[in-house]
């Protein structure tokens, strides 16, 4: 590895930056397993909590996966690496977080026309199981922004277009910063509960008009929770909806 020490006052995002880099390079193939957070530490001579925090950073990111107990994985999907090329600054302004749901607006409902068209019959199976976790979990946001996830990423596979599935990996990614601020209460996640039920009921049809037009509805509120999750909260989550 060719990892530097840190300067002082700058552990957490030095550290980020550095191991972006290293996980750009192609010196870990997707889905390997990364060293663990003491060799880390001591390569990049800062403590285990400035590592344990940037590679929590790079989790929400969709970068790597953190599993307790086994260790930190480079995500399959190279896409997801994409956010990266992106400056911080685009995740923190608020003006450019409502930007990008929009796009993300007009990614997803395209998505969802597409694969009205081209889904099989394990999209919907998948599609439908996904639906049914959030519809018992609107007491467990954790668990019902996991299957939602699950939902957006089955539509987005099912599109048959590998390049609107890596822009969208992109924009959720950056987005999961942001988006959970939004979802806060019950009520909220049963209004997602019913637009998701709608996209799907129209994808498992297969009536792209009615799923480009039922994602239309459930992306506007979603870009609304987001535009106005600054009214009520100090920091980013790290959740998606």
């Amino acid at each position: 590895m060719e990892l530097k020490a840190v300067p002082r006052g700058s552990a957490v995002s030095e550290v980020v930056r550095q191991l972006t880099g290293l996980l750009s390079s192609g010196q870990f193939a997707p889905g390997s397993r990364l060293p663990p957070e003491r060799q880390l530490a001591e390569e990049l001579g800062v403590g285990r909590s400035a590592v344990r925090e940037a590679l929590a950073a790079l989790d929400v990111l969709g970068i790597v996966t953190v599993r307790p107990g086994s260790g930190t994985y480079l995500r399959d999907s190279m896409s997801e690496l994409l956010p990266t090329t992106l400056s911080w600054g685009l995740m923190l302004s608020a003006k450019h977080t409502s930007q990008l749901s929009e796009v993300r607006s007009a990614l997803e409902v395209h998505a969802a026309a597409l694969a009205a068209d081209r889904i099989d019959d394990d999209g919907v199976e998948t599609l439908r199981t996904s639906l049914e976790q959030m519809e018992a979990n609107l007491d467990d946001l954790p668990a019902f922004v996991e299957a939602d996830a699950l939902f957006h990423v089955t539509i987005a596979r099912s599109s048959g277009n590998d390049v609107l599935g890596d822009l969208l990996q992109t924009t959720r990614s950056l987005l999961r910063l942001w988006v959970d601020r939004g979802l806060r209460r019950r009520e909220q996640a049963e209004t997602a509960c019913v637009e998701h039920r709608a996209v799907y009921e129209a994808v498992a049809a297969r009536d792209a008009h009615r799923a480009e037009a039922a994602m239309r509805t459930h992306m506007r509120t979603a870009g609304s929770r987001v535009e106005h999750s600054d009214e009520d909260n100090a920091t980013p989550s790290d959740a998606q909806t």
